[in-house]
């Protein structure tokens, strides 16, 4: 073997050096992607089509990396260094990081627009930048042939999680956007240093071993390879099929997409550490923690939906642990390392557009979720508790035997449904899944029909049941909508949140405005002064569509308009509500971002403006800034009126309205509504700002009756803007 140059640092201080180059790169590629978001955020809207495009992007720039890594494999190690410090300082041109000047047209399509954009912007950075983790490892094997490389992945997934959490805890509340681009660049500056670092550690000429050096498998097969895929695809979706089911399903709360994909990241800096223990230990459990509580998931939050959301996490950090373990010890040597990641990348990116974009398209519930379960169920490692249930597993009619004891259990389970709580069954139920677990674990033969079995005795036959109902429940790239039937009402709820009611029985109950807009509220209160204020032919703007509640306000002879953003609200509005129908039926429905589309309307277009836009515990940040605000005076006649709805069950959002109407010139007053006792099913608390620029308008509002307050900014906060906005200080603890 030709001696690599011993000139070369060696030890400790050279694995120090790439250490800090890979988690830099990796932190620098994890804070990029939300302050690009954040910075496109004006300008494309916060639909959930236009993440899905930047998703789409990213997850396309990142395979680019790895396979740019992975083919500068074929040259000597100091004209790869030269090579990608090349690359690094042509991509150093598109600094400081931006979005540019281009504005879409009206009727863009996000699927193409969002990757254009966003591609001219961070695209050469982001691509130079993804490929340091492989290609840095693959650096640090050469100069240190005898140290397992594997390991730095476990830092690059570290300095990835460090980014994740740095940005909205640190950065995006401590900095405005320039800020946050400067330290960018200067971490950029940073990193390419290290990575010149990094190139002199290189050997003048490529060391060429007779025997491969730490080649743990030998050459990969085409099943192992195939292994790679599926695992990465698995716990990549996973990690969305999680989000969106802790988001859609238990709470939906603020931030909390933060914590699937940081244990998801940290499941390879487990899985791929140098020391074992951690990771043997939680893949020996994992088939059981499985068992436990995979099918009691799926069975919804019910009243402890905190608990199962805790619950979740536990799930998906133990699935990714033993299932990245498995990938850790399917490795390949050091040679093909590249080429291995370059394999999980395809998976990832994979399991991201099932769970991402293809899984709402496909199903009208979240199902990716267990099924995502299953497959982590059917790949992790399985290990026998006893070795006396080897022997039971053998025998040729122990499966049969298993399958019919599960059907029971599912018969008996639909034959004797739970009604709000679990009863006696679904115990009995419970445990008799479970042991059959406990001993199935370890065949997997077995073990993956138990673990389907407790997915649909415990909630997935009610979803099914749902599904094949036809009607009730339906599904966008913005949630799932649930339609619920009774006797005397009908309600929709959007995930956890009840977006709308309308009652049965009568014209007169059919046109009651319902939950958030009772007649006392303060939007019950503003447009049904709207005649005294602004003449019988009041001109009406609601944000938000919802059932159509707001539309039974309308009087003849005014003019309605709604915004909304997701087509499918639209449809069930008209087809199973009757709000618009009886009310409005000449209203129009303007379909995309609301602040995209007021942009796009005529000065002093409406005389009441209603922004009902973030009840639903998802706040659109563009919609409360300062520049939002001039938008909304824009459209408004000088003497109109804005409404805005703030009920949130876990963000203060008055204080930012508040500074925005200091900043804009806005006299303000909240009025706080609480239904009186005893409180039927249909009336919901909610709290409502109006905002006007013509004092008089304002009064006569208040007038109008009411204990509408007047709402002072809150000292230190300032108001939001398109440069700088951060949830932290409205956290509701």
């Amino acid at each position: 073997m030709t001696e690599p140059d011993q000139t070369a640092p060696r030890g400790l201080p050279t694995r120090l050096l790439f250490v800090v180059a890979i988690l830099t790169g990796s932190f620098l590629l994890f804070l990029v992607q939300p302050m690009v978001a954040r910075m496109a955020l004006p300008r494309l809207g916060g639909a959930p089509a236009v993440w899905n495009s930047a998703m789409v992007l990213y997850q396309a720039l990142l395979l680019g990396g790895y396979a740019y890594a992975h083919g500068l494999g074929r040259l000597a190690p100091r004209r790869q260094a030269l090579a990608h410090l090349g690359v690094l300082l042509a991509a150093a041109l598109w600094l400081p990081i931006g979005i540019g000047a281009l504005v879409p047209p009206p009727g863009a399509e996000p699927a193409l627009w969002v990757p254009w954009l966003l591609g001219l912007g961070i695209g050469p950075l982001f691509f130079a930048v993804s490929a340091q983790a492989p290609l840095l490892q693959r650096w640090f094997s050469i100069s240190c042939p005898q140290v397992d490389p594997y390991a730095l992945y476990a830092a690059s997934n570290l300095g990835s999680f460090a980014g994740l959490v740095a940005y909205p805890l640190l950065v995006e509340p401590g900095l405005a956007l320039r800020g946050q681009s400067v330290l960018w660049s200067i971490g950029y500056a940073l990193l390419v240093l290290l990575v010149a670092a990094c190139a002199l550690t290189l050997p003048r000429r490529a060391a060429v071993p007779a025997e491969p050096v730490l080649d743990f498998h030998g050459a990969p097969t085409r099943r192992r390879i195939a292994f790679w895929l599926l695992v990465s695809f698995v716990t990549s979706g996973l990690m969305l099929a999680t989000s969106t089911f802790l988001t859609t399903d238990l709470v939906a709360m603020p931030l909390l997409w933060v914590l699937p994909l940081g244990l998801y990241l940290l499941s390879f800096t487990v899985a791929f550490a140098a020391r074992r223990g951690v990771a043997d230990f939680v893949t020996r459990f994992a088939p059981i923690t499985l068992v436990l509580f995979g099918g009691g998931l799926v069975s919804g939050a019910g009243d402890a939906s905190w608990l199962n959301a805790a619950v979740a996490l536990l799930l998906l950090t133990v699935a990714c642990i033993a299932l990245h373990t498995a990938l850790f010890r399917a490795r390949p040597g050091a040679e093909r390392l590249t080429g291995f990641y370059l394999v999980i990348a395809i998976g990832g990116a994979l399991g991201g557009v099932f769970a991402g974009i293809a899984a709402p398209l496909l199903f009208d519930g979240t199902y990716e979720f267990p099924l995502l379960i299953l497959a982590a169920g059917a790949l992790v490692p399985q290990h026998f508790l006893l070795h006396a249930f080897r022997g039971l597993w053998r025998r040729r009619a122990a499966v049969p035997a298993l399958a019919v004891l599960l059907g029971l259990l599912l018969l008996l389970v639909i034959r004797f449904p739970a009604a709000d709580r679990p009863g006696p069954v679904q115990g009995l139920a419970f445990v008799g899944v479970v042991l059959l677990g406990l001993l199935a674990i370890g065949s997997r033969r077995a073990y993956v029909p138990v673990l389907a079995a407790s997915l649909l005795i415990f909630g997935g036959w009610r979803s099914l049941e749902m599904t094949m109902a036809g009607g009730a429940r339906m599904r966008s790239y913005f949630g799932v909508y649930t339609i619920r039937q009774g006797p005397r009402e009908r309600q929709l709820n959007h995930g956890t949140t009840v977006h709308g009611a309308q009652l049965l029985g009568s014209p007169a109950r059919e046109r009651t405005p319902t939950t958030y807009y009772v007649p006392d509220s303060g939007i019950g209160r503003a447009l049904r002064l709207a005649p005294a204020l602004f003449g019988p032919s009041a001109r009406i703007g609601i944000v938000g569509l919802g059932t159509g509640t707001l539309a039974c306000y309308a009087r003849p002879g005014q003019d309605w308009r709604f915004f909304e953003i997701d087509p499918l609200m639209e449809r069930i509005a008209r087809s199973r509500f009757t709000f618009l129908s009886d009310c409005a039926p000449r209203a129009s429905v303007a379909i995309g971002d609301a602040r995209l589309s007021l942009a796009a309307e005529p000065r002093e277009r409406f005389d009441l403006l209603a922004l009902d836009a973030f009840s639903s515990d998802a706040v659109p940040m563009h919609l409360m800034t300062r520049e939002a605000f001039a938008t909304y005076a824009r459209v408004l006649q000088p003497r109109g009126l804005l409404l805005v709805h703030v009920s949130n069950r876990f963000l203060d959002l008055a204080p930012v309205v508040a500074a925005a109407a200091r900043d804009g010139g806005w006299q303000v007053a909240m009025l706080t509504y609480r239904p009186p006792a005893p409180r039927t099913s249909w009336q919901a608390a909610s709290d409502w700002i109006a905002l006007s620029r013509d004092p008089a308008t304002l009064a006569r509002l208040r007038a109008g009756g009411g204990r509408w307050v007047s709402l002072h900014p809150r000292a230190g906060l300032a108001a939001w803007t398109d440069d700088y906005a951060t949830i932290l200080p409205l956290l509701k603890f």
